[in-house]
C-alpha cells in the first residue's frame, strides 16, 4: 500500500483545470478496441496536434506506451474521449473506457478528464477527405486525428474555464 493519493479522474473540467499546473502541454486519447489515438497541446495548452496511434495488445503495455510517450513530452493531464451514445446514456464503451482510466490512474499520478468525443471521428474523417488524403492514410491517422479534435475540443473549454 502507497501513501500517495490517487490521481484525478473526472467529468469535470473545472476540477481538472485547478489540479493542472499554470504551464504544460496535455495529451487526448481516442481509445479505440484496437488503437490509442495521442494527439498532445502546446505548452500553453491552445492547440492540439495529432501525434501518433498506439497498436493496442493488452492494459499492461498499452499502458506503459502510453506512459513512456507522457513523460517524454512531459505531459501534466490526459484527456480521454468518452464515447457516450448520441442520446448522452453512457454505454459498454463508455464504461470500457471508465475502466481503463481508473486502471491508468493506479499506475500514473496524471490527473484525467472525460471529454464527450460524440462525433469526432466523423469530424476527422471529414477533415482528411476535405484535405484529399487517400484512403489508406486516412485509416493510418484516423485514430489521432480524432484524438486532436477531442483534445482541441477540451483546450477551448479549459480555456473559457481559465478565465471565469
Amino acid at each position: 500500500m502507497t501513501d500517495r493519493a490517487p490521481p484525478l479522474v473526472t467529468d469535470d473540467l473545472t476540477l481538472f483545470a485547478a489540479a493542472l499546473p499554470d504551464l504544460g502541454a496535455l495529451a487526448g486519447l481516442d481509445l479505440g478496441d484496437k488503437t490509442i489515438g495521442v494527439a498532445v497541446s502546446d505548452l500553453r495548452r491552445s492547440v492540439a496536434s495529432p501525434l501518433s496511434t498506439i497498436r493496442r495488445t493488452k492494459f499492461t503495455a498499452d499502458a506503459e506506451a502510453l506512459l513512456t510517450l507522457t513523460r517524454a513530452r512531459d505531459i501534466r493531464g490526459l484527456i480521454l474521449g468518452l464515447p457516450r451514445n448520441m442520446d448522452g446514456s453512457e454505454g459498454p464503451r463508455a464504461q470500457s473506457t471508465r475502466a481503463f482510466a481508473r486502471n491508468l490512474s493506479r499506475i500514473s499520478d496524471l490527473p484525467i478528464a472525460f471529454w464527450d468525443e460524440r462525433l469526432s471521428t466523423v469530424a476527422a474523417e471529414r477533415a482528411l477527405l476535405l484535405a484529399d488524403t487517400s484512403r489508406k492514410r486516412r485509416s493510418e491517422v484516423i485514430d489521432h486525428v480524432a484524438a486532436g479534435f477531442i483534445l482541441q475540443g477540451a483546450l477551448d473549454r479549459l480555456g473559457h474555464v481559465r478565465r471565469l
